[in-house]
């Protein structure tokens, strides 16, 4: 009796291990084909780009006047499909690379400033804020390769 209890046991763990190695495997493969999640933290996102900001910029710019361009370059971003609506695993699905222009996001955000009535002492502000925010941007993973021909 020992012997087949012993068989029975030995193949009872075999099969939880083939089991688990099947599921292991598939997950790890579907994970693999999924973008990795970004967290955007607004409040963290405001702290770093004002961390990062020259001390000039820091001293035009309050945190609520830095809050709203960073949304406006999320909104940007968001009318480009560069922050779909839908974003929990979703595929890696872009066929073809998106090039983001400093220049154009740029303009836009002092546009929606002069809107909005946020004085912007300076179009180097502006610059400072953009190239912060897409610092922060690689930080958390949400940007991909710089493009090597435009």
């Amino acid at each position: 009796m020992p012997a087949i209890t012993f068989v029975f046991i030995l193949a009872a763990a075999v099969v939880t291990f083939i089991i688990a190695a099947v599921v292991v495997g598939r997950e790890a493969h579907r994970l693999d084909s999924v973008a990795p999640r970004s967290v955007y933290v607004p409040d963290e996102a405001v702290e770093f780009v004002a961390e990062y900001l020259p001390d000039a910029t820091q001293a035009r710019l309050t945190p609520d006047e830095l809050e709203q361009l960073l949304t406006f370059h999320m909104q940007w971003l968001h009318a480009k499909g560069l922050q779909p609506s839908n974003v929990i695993d979703r595929r890696q699905d872009i066929a073809t690379p998106v090039v983001v222009a400093e220049d154009t996001l740029v303009g836009y955000l002092l546009g929606e400033s002069d809107r909005n009535g946020i004085e912007i002492i300076d179009d180097v502000d502006a610059v400072n804020v953009v190239e912060a925010h897409l610092a922060y941007l690689e930080a958390i993973g949400a940007v991909g390769p710089m493009a090597t021909d435009v």
